[in-house]
């Protein structure tokens, strides 16, 4: 959602990093730039405000003027204010006797009720007992809806057709201690805009149940107006954490900022999708290096590791290491790759790969793996394993079976042997060896 201010804030950066000495009036320039793209991405004018007269104080003082490369220097500068208008990330309150009560709240079309069973997944994957509980009764096919999702990711959800939400949420918290659950996540009704016959629902809730968190969901998209009902339901119920949706869409970015910075409170999960596993944990200093155009490799690395079996990677990596990796084993990692996501956003998640990516078609990739795919998936397994075997009526036929052209087969079969050829040289190098012996060793037993 940050590409826009990723790409203005970046071209801003590059002129910076081309001067040897900074003037006050060439910071002066930079920020007024930087303002204007704050504002376009929907950032709040009085958080905007705030931040450039802290980011200009530093600027203009001693901090920049004794840095060998003062560019970088503002850039750094850039982020750690940045960083301090993000906050810090908030974990869950869940300690204390069980159960333990979420209260989500806020405007209808937010994605409260998938973001409850999102929020319900994560927990479970934790080890947690979660009771997902319907206590909007007024939109249609919201309590069909949220029973679904909780069939879906097997954790139970409590439903009264004939009573009101806080009696729903009390008799919830009774079901929970009954079921030996410890977590009881509640699904409140939203309206269209904030009026007050909601806010008293939600103030009524939570009085019968004393939740130990109550979390604004809140769509990125929203824009200016995200700054207004974030401090009305702060203002009357006290939020103790902010939950991002469709984070993943074309937002320009603000609402996370200027959210954060108006409550006081954590950002504490993005929806990045509307899978019900498209929940991450919020962390500032990674969101910060994003929007500047830095990457983000730990959440890359956290990707991989929910996807990759760990058993399969030692196995890949030896049998690169011994030369002895073949199609079939190309496909499985290709399969694991495509599990993490479109290959232009973990591309995005490397420094220095943005200019790579916009040269990329989203389409184009993802159409890529499927031919690659389909090829290999055309092969006998004796083929994959020995691709050698491939002779000319053998490729037409893997052609005509994939859809693809015995050219497209051809640049396949091409590029995986110069990749089986360099590790082949890899191989023979003493500290590859030495590599090879600490996969081995970390061999599960």
């Amino acid at each position: 959602m940050f590409d826009t201010l990723t790409d203005r804030l970046q071209a801003i950066f590059d002129k910076l990093s081309k001067r040897g000495v900074l003037t006050e009036q060439d910071v002066d320039a930079a920020l007024r730039e930087v303002r204007v793209a704050l504002l376009e991405a929907d950032v709040n004018f009085r958080v905007v405000k705030d931040f450039l007269a802290r980011v200009r104080e530093r600027a203009v003082g001693a901090e920049v003027h004794r840095s060998l490369t003062p560019g970088q220097a503002v850039i750094k500068i850039v982020h750690e204010e940045l960083l301090a208008t993000l906050g810090e990330g908030g974990k869950l309150d869940l300690g204390g006797p069980p159960p333990r009560v979420i209260l989500l709240v806020g405007l209808q079309g937010s994605g409260k009720t998938t973001t409850a069973a999102k929020l319900a997944l994560h927990l479970r994957k934790q080890g947690r007992r979660p009771l997902l509980v319907a206590a909007d009764i007024y939109r249609p096919a919201a309590v069909l809806q949220l029973q679904t999702l909780g069939k879906q990711i097997n954790v139970p959800v409590f439903a009264e057709s004939d009573q009101a939400p806080p009696d729903i949420a009390q008799h919830a918290i009774r079901q929970a201690v009954q079921s030996a659950l410890d977590v009881v996540i509640v699904d409140t009704a939203g309206r269209l805009q904030i009026d007050e016959a909601m806010m008293q629902e939600v103030e009524q809730i939570k009085a019968r149940v004393r939740p130990a968190e109550v979390l604004l969901v809140a769509d990125a998209m929203t824009g200016q107006e995200a700054v207004n009902i974030a401090d009305t339901f702060n203002k009357r119920v006290g939020l103790t954490g902010l939950i991002l949706t469709k984070v993943d869409g074309d937002a320009r970015g603000g609402a996370a900022i200027s959210m954060r910075a108006v409550t006081q409170v954590p950002i504490k999960f993005l929806a990045t999708g509307e899978k019900v596993d498209a929940l991450e944990p919020f962390h500032p200093d990674r969101l910060a290096s994003r929007i500047l155009g830095m990457g983000d490799v730990l959440t890359l690395i956290e990707k991989a590791q929910q996807q990759f079996d760990e058993q399969q990677a030692l196995d890949a990596a030896e049998k690169l290491f011994n030369a002895r990796f073949d199609l079939e084993d190309f496909l499985a990692q290709l399969r694991m790759v495509r599990k993490m996501g479109p290959l232009g956003e973990l591309l995005n998640l490397l420094p220095g790969m943005r200019e790579v990516t916009r040269q990329l078609s989203p389409d184009v990739t993802e159409r890529q793996f499927k031919r690659i795919e389909a090829m290999i998936c055309s092969m006998t397994p004796a083929e994959r394993h020995n691709p050698d075997m491939l002779n000319a009526s053998r490729k037409r036929r893997i052609a005509a079976g994939s859809g693809t052209t015995v050219q497209e087969l051809n640049q396949l079969l091409r590029n995986f042997r110069e990749a089986q050829k360099m590790m082949k040289q890899l191989s023979t190098n003493p500290r590859m060896r030495t590599m090879l012996g600490l996969v081995q060793r970390r061999r599960p037993r």
